[in-house]
């Protein structure tokens, strides 16, 4: 799905996949495929984790000042990784990008 959304395009680096917009990465998985790391505002990114501990957890910590989270795929259900994806696409792209694919 990310590969579909406007500016998007998918690279490989270190033998891992990762979505850009740009320079700007927002989509990354791991090199099993078992976590994604994704987009995430970081004065939020607690509450996520808190909330979900299972199922989110905080970027390793040269990451931190980015605003990224991590989420283990096999605790996703389909709906839920496409609502993941669009916001942290949404982060990168100007609104008026974003907004006719969010409905906004």
């Amino acid at each position: 799905m990310a590969g579909t959304l406007e500016r998007s395009y998918e690279a490989v680096v270190r033998d891992r996949v990762k979505f850009r917009v740009g320079r700007i990465v927002y989509l990354a998985f791991s090199r099993d495929d078992t976590m994604m790391g994704f987009a995430f505002p970081k004065e939020e990114r607690g509450a996520l984790v808190a909330s979900e501990p299972q199922k989110f957890m905080m970027p390793r910590p040269s990451d931190m000042r980015y605003n990224w989270v991590v989420v283990r795929l096999t605790e996703l259900d389909l709906d839920e990784m496409r609502e993941l994806v669009l916001d942290a696409w949404s982060m990168v792209v100007p609104k008026k990008v974003s907004a006719p694919r969010l409905g906004r």
